[in-house]
């Protein structure tokens, strides 16, 4: 199963540099790299990304991240992936632009169509 992660481009930036990050500021708060299913990540950029440009989505195969990964109830119950280690670039199947969908609409983003 692919699940995915909005970065900014600094911090996007900084996982092509070192070849790891422990994450955004709010995965470095909470001790783990958030993650959303297919199914919740449009939410997650309105809810935490609104009005943001140049953002990068990035896939990982879940299987992948073994028992690293956590499947923990987040907004109204939902099971969410929680990563408790270092994302490396090895992780990242593939980073797609997440751009807004138009300068009149900056609470939505344009998604992959295959998403």
């Amino acid at each position: 199963m692919l699940i995915y992660k909005i970065f900014r481009a600094p911090e996007w930036a900084i996982l092509q540099t070192n070849g790891e990050t422990l994450g955004a500021p709010v995965d470095l708060a909470d001790g783990y790299v958030h993650f959303s299913t297919g199914a919740q990540v449009r939410e997650t950029a309105a809810k935490w990304f609104a009005g943001e440009d140049n953002l990068h989505l990035l896939a990982v195969e879940s299987d992948t991240l073994r028992s690293h990964l956590k499947w923990e109830p987040s907004r109204g119950g939902a099971l969410f992936p929680h990563l408790y280690r270092a994302l490396t670039l090895e992780d990242i199947l593939w980073v797609k632009p997440l751009p807004l969908a138009s300068e009149n609409d900056v609470d939505s983003h344009l998604f992959p169509e295959d998403l």
